[in-house]
């Protein structure tokens, strides 16, 4: 038994304007994906109806894209929370091997590839709790030039200024260098190191040692007064 729901008067005068040219009435879109809904005779449903159905399905269309959209902000957060990880493994990494000036480790981590924002985030981070300090490097990459290797003032600057050290970090490491001790550790120098040219003439161990130390950085007064102490030995 087939039941037929007949439209009221108001349905049919309201529907009789957008029939198509085969007399049958105009039915929404469905969206893609969904089946097609068949209605018995004269029981399409009214514009009322039509426009419920249309609020459902943006309602629905709505919340899924919001909970799309809640997705992507969780993935995103996930990735950062990642790349965060990652700068702070590779710079402790770096830092437990030598010390090393914010510039240096930063080419680091561009290096390895490391995203620039979680890179920059991690050096502010480092700074922060002082194991990043290009002024304390410097303090003590003066002590290691002049107690270990000899070197003079100009030799230090340069190694400072190589590593992108800031010019006020490099005046206050250097701020009790004075003249005076520049000389003494260069008379140290040139008296260890004569010792070690005495096979060598005079002309060629001066020769040898004015160079010896010009290229440990020290000035040309300096390098003079030194040489001429340390040849006075010789004889």
């Amino acid at each position: 038994m087939v039941v037929r729901f007949f439209p009221s008067e108001n349905e049919r005068s309201g529907d009789s304007g957008r029939e198509r040219r085969n007399g049958a009435p105009r039915v929404p879109r469905r969206p893609a994906g969904e089946a097609e809904i068949a209605y018995l005779p004269g029981a399409a449903p009214s514009e009322r109806a039509q426009a419920a159905v249309a609020a459902v399905r943006s309602v629905a269309e709505a919340d899924a894209a919001a909970a799309a959209g809640h997705g992507d902000e969780r993935a995103l957060e996930k990735s950062r929370e990642k790349a965060g990880r990652r700068a702070a493994n590779v710079s402790l990494h770096q830092l437990a091997r030598r010390g090393m000036s914010r510039w240096e480790l930063e080419q680091v981590l561009r290096k390895r590839e490391v995203d620039e924002a979680a890179a920059a985030a991690e050096l502010d981070r480092l700074e922060s709790v002082g194991l990043l300090d290009d002024a304390a490097l410097a303090v003590s990459l003066v002590y290691a030039a002049r107690a270990r290797k000899g070197q003079g003032r100009q030799a230090i600057e340069s190694e400072l200024r190589r590593r992108h050290i800031g010019e006020s970090a490099i005046e206050t490491a250097l701020a009790d260098y004075d003249q005076e001790d520049e000389l003494e550790r260069a008379t140290e120098v040139a008296l260890k190191r004569v010792t070690q040219l005495r096979e060598l003439d005079d002309q060629t161990a001066k020769r040898r040692l004015w160079g010896y130390l010009q290229r440990r950085g020290y000035s040309g007064d300096v390098i003079g007064i030194a040489v001429g102490d340390a040849m006075a030995t010789r004889r």
